[in-house]
């Protein structure tokens, strides 16, 4: 059994790399690698993995049409995954409950706990936003693996 901190421990481990996996239409998986980072959802408050994603990215259609993902985090044959409910805020994906002016401080956020650092954040906020950055927070419904 695994907890939130043995993920976190995985996480920094390698700088927030990460694998998050979603259903497609046809029952298939589209996976892809992310920096992610734990960090309380800032909606409903509870434990999650998130990251930020690019705004045209699949991946966002698709958690946002399935509504569940998964995010593992592995070093060596160490792992632990992080099951459950997605939020997406991004301003394709507003979110009634967050205030839109709050994005840009999230997404640092979201970057800072997967272990990233910056010398301009406004530079970073610019790019972000020129970008149409998401934050995607999976929700740890369920944690599994052998860390």
């Amino acid at each position: 059994m695994t907890n939130l901190d043995a993920v976190r421990s995985l996480a920094a481990q390698e700088t927030g790399l990460a694998t998050v996996a979603v259903a497609r239409a046809d029952g298939s998986v589209h996976a892809s690698v992310v920096n992610a980072g734990v960090l309380d959802d800032p909606v409903s408050g509870r434990p999650s993995v998130a990251f930020v994603a690019v705004g045209h990215a699949k991946k966002l259609d698709l958690l946002s049409a399935r509504g569940n993902a998964t995010v593992v985090f592995r070093r060596g044959w160490t792992w632990a995954a992080v099951q459950g409910p997605v939020r997406l805020i991004g301003p394709d994906h507003p979110d009634g409950a967050f205030d839109p002016a709050g994005l840009p401080r999230l997404l640092r956020d979201i970057f800072t706990a997967a272990g990233g650092t910056h010398d301009d954040w406004d530079t970073y906020d610019r790019v972000m936003a020129e970008e149409r950055r998401c934050a995607v927070f999976i929700e740890a419904a369920r944690i599994s693996g052998t860390a």
